[in-house]
């Protein structure tokens, strides 16, 4: 009887894997509409603390699980990565989402997996193979190539730059995870470090908190932004992940820029530039290659 409901749950996987894959890449790729939607009206302060806030009650639970795993250590651990891989970046999305399209944020999101293996090169001296490092080149060469765009009434460079350094912290932030938080359950470390984030930007979003309530639409946006891509997607996320793989799941962020210039040319008429699919093309590509490497490697 086992066997018969292995067989009968077998296509199943099959064929809902890749939609639930499709499905994060969706939600990811529309946390940059969401952002272009709600900035203008929020602020990246006001906006970014209410994404966390949000992300972090949805996931408190988990985190209330692991409670026996806290202490002072653990607890300044999870404030430098809740910087580094919520407050900081999501701040600099946000600030470059007042500015360009969504999709250049989108873009230049996808650097994260190259200064991941920067990081792991520069502060742990892990190898790194003459593919993945020719793969890095031609990424970052992808950014000047995005930063070069001109779109009308849009500051392309500061947003670009601002995503740059967003995807710098991410790499930064997943060096560390693995190596702080490898006891700990994935979703109470994202709890731990968005809780720790909230609290630390919390003075910089009333201080400029804005003087007029933001529109329907922009606080429709912000409630997206925590409930839906930030604590129900990690949630999904690390559900995939124990199922079929960290390896498999990660492919999800090849479709987040797709998705991302795709959204804000269908719903706010963003039409992506020549420079842009060029700069996203390269990036993309060398991301995927980066990738390969890795997991041939493994």
């Amino acid at each position: 009887m086992n066997d018969t409901l292995a067989a009968t749950a077998a296509p199943r996987t099959d064929w809902f894997t890749p939609l639930e894959l499709i499905a994060l890449g969706a939600i990811w790729g529309g946390s940059f509409l969401f952002m272009r939607v709600a900035a203008p009206q929020f602020g990246p302060f006001a906006l970014v603390e209410v994404r966390i806030v949000l992300g972090a009650l949805i996931l408190l639970p988990f985190l209330w699980h692991a409670r026996a795993l806290l202490d002072a250590k653990r607890i300044v651990q999870f404030a430098i990565v809740g910087a580094l891989n919520s407050a900081i970046p999501f701040s600099l999305f946000a600030w470059g989402a007042e500015r360009a399209p969504a999709g250049v944020g989108a873009i230049a999101n996808s650097l994260t997996v190259l200064f991941t293996a920067l990081v792991a090169l520069l502060v742990y001296g892990e190898r790194v193979s003459l593919r993945r490092a020719l793969a890095m080149i031609v990424g970052f060469v992808g950014v000047v190539v995005l930063m070069s765009g001109k779109v009308a009434g849009s500051d392309v460079f500061s947003a670009a730059l601002a995503g740059t350094a967003a995807s710098a912290c991410y790499g930064v932030a997943a060096n560390f995870t693995r190596r702080w938080f490898a006891g700990v359950p994935p979703l109470a470390a994202v709890a731990g470090t968005l809780g720790s984030a909230a609290i630390l930007l919390a003075p910089f979003a009333l201080a400029s908190w804005p003087a007029q309530s933001p529109s329907g639409a922009s606080w429709g946006s912000t409630i997206a932004l925590g409930v839906l891509c930030t604590g129900i997607a990690y949630a999904l996320f690390f559900r995939l992940i124990q199922r079929v793989g960290a390896a498999r799941a990660t492919t999800c962020t090849y479709l987040v820029p797709l998705f991302g210039v795709f959204w804000g040319w269908l719903l706010l008429a963003e039409t992506p530039t020549v420079t842009m699919l060029v700069a996203g093309t390269m990036i993309l590509g060398s991301v995927i290659a980066s990738q390969r490497e890795a997991q041939a490697r493994r």
